[in-house]
């Protein structure tokens, strides 16, 4: 193994966050190349436990593991350049692209080509639940602790932290603790990393900061994005349908339109799909002042949805080893995980309704609380939209920019004839 100088490590790094396209699948995939295969700078072993751990953990595992791998390099300014780079460049197009949308978003063409975003945003929902069901569902427990959470979220209209809250103590308390001897270890037991305080710091004083000094709207999207932060687990996806209920339905920040056009842009762009967290804090911000506060509302958004990921990696990566041979925290994983495909289940159904119906009602009957279409409003272009887009990225395998680009232009030209 070799260590690299810091400006070597943040060319690679830059580098690495200009070309992480494709999710966090791709993203890993890019970083086991360039830092395993091309430059050998850690071990297949240690790449791998680190991984686990950012599985474990809330956030964007792709940006923890970039992280982890700039600490185990130079330790918190590692760090910190390798996260930083990793999320920089995507951050940038998406702040760009926020701007452009809010500032021309209701041109008649412009509306034309994300309808067809929205119509594509739904199969590929629906593809990332399919590849995320393969890999949680490993047995009829697993199954039903899907369902449970689908009928919970969707149906019942359950608060998202609960759900994740009772699948994981279910997996807690159902997976027994291991019976194999403990193993005699005499190397001194591991303590934080300073950075740790550093990364804490960080995120709670400018929180603080905002709170007391910002408008009203900042401090609002300051801390909702810090709860948001400590509940993204199993990727963005999970949290798009309390994310989308809390902004568009509970505060009404931006409608659900824009919403699924902000999906459509953090889609397309390099880093971490919850990067869409940023058009949501431009749009928010936007709304209450204009461009400016836009600025401030998506730098906001983007500091307190990644802070605390900078946080966890600093304080558990000297504990790895430990963490992830706990057999009690691996089935709450592996159970918070299970209970995620239902929500994503729920999540891709909410989204098709509100794009292929024009009049979307909520059904209230008891406990029941559900999101009800009016038949007679299907918008049949829509559907075709959707259909097609589906059918090109689960049958034909087309690649994601290719469906929504072909979407986004069929929409275009139908509209107009």
């Amino acid at each position: 193994m070799t260590t690299p100088g810091l400006p070597e490590l943040t060319r690679t790094f830059a580098r690495i966050g200009c070309l992480s396209f494709g999710g966090p699948a791709a993203q890993i995939a890019l970083m086991h190349r360039v830092v395993l295969d091309e430059k050998k700078w850690v071990s297949e072993q240690e790449y791998l436990r680190a991984l686990s751990f950012c599985m474990l953990l809330p956030g964007p595992e792709a940006m923890q593991l970039a992280t982890w791998i700039g600490w185990r390099l130079h330790g918190g300014l590692g760090g910190l350049i390798a996260g930083g780079l990793f999320v920089l460049p995507g951050a940038l197009v998406v702040l760009a692209l926020s701007a452009l949308y809010a500032g021309f978003g209701t041109v008649p063409a412009v509306a034309a080509l994300f309808a067809g975003v929205q119509a594509a945003v739904i199969a590929i929902v629906i593809e990332a639940l399919i590849r995320l069901s393969r890999r949680a569902l490993r047995g009829r427990a697993d199954l039903m602790l899907a369902l449970a959470a689908f009928l919970g979220l969707f149906v019942l209209a359950l608060p998202f932290p609960v759900i994740l809250i009772a699948a994981g103590l279910w997996g807690f308390f159902r997976s027994a603790p291991t019976t194999a001897a403990p193993t005699i270890d005499t190397a001194p037991p591991p303590r934080p990393d300073t950075a740790a305080g550093v990364a804490l710091a960080l995120w709670l004083v400018p929180l603080a900061l905002v709170q007391a000094f910002a408008p009203a709207r900042l401090a609002e999207i300051a801390l909702y994005f810090s709860k948001l932060a400590l509940l993204t687990f199993g990727g963005a996806y999970a949290v798009l349908a309390w994310m989308a209920q809390e902004v568009v339905e509970v505060r009404g920040w931006l409608t659900l339109p824009q919403m699924m056009d902000g999906l459509g842009l953090a889609e397309t762009t390099p880093g971490p799909l919850i990067l869409v967290t940023e058009f949501v804090g431009y749009m928010a911000g936007h709304g209450a002042g204009g461009w400016a506060m836009g600025l401030a509302g998506a730098g906001i958004a983007v500091w307190m949805t990644f802070a605390p990921s900078f946080l966890f990696i600093f304080a558990g990566a000297p504990f790895i080893e430990r963490l992830t041979r706990m057999p009690r925290l691996s089935g709450a994983l592996a159970a918070i995980t299970a209970a995620v495909v239902g929500v994503i289940a729920s999540l891709s159904l909410w989204f098709a309704l509100h794009v292929l119906f024009g009049s979307v009602q909520r059904l209230t009957l008891g406990p029941v609380n559900m999101p009800w279409p009016d038949l007679a409003s299907l918008q049949p272009l829509s559907l075709g939209l959707a259909l097609l887009a589906g059918w090109l990225l689960l049958r034909r395998h087309w690649p994601l920019l290719a469906v929504l680009g072909l979407s986004a232009l069929l929409s275009i030209i139908l509209r107009a004839i």
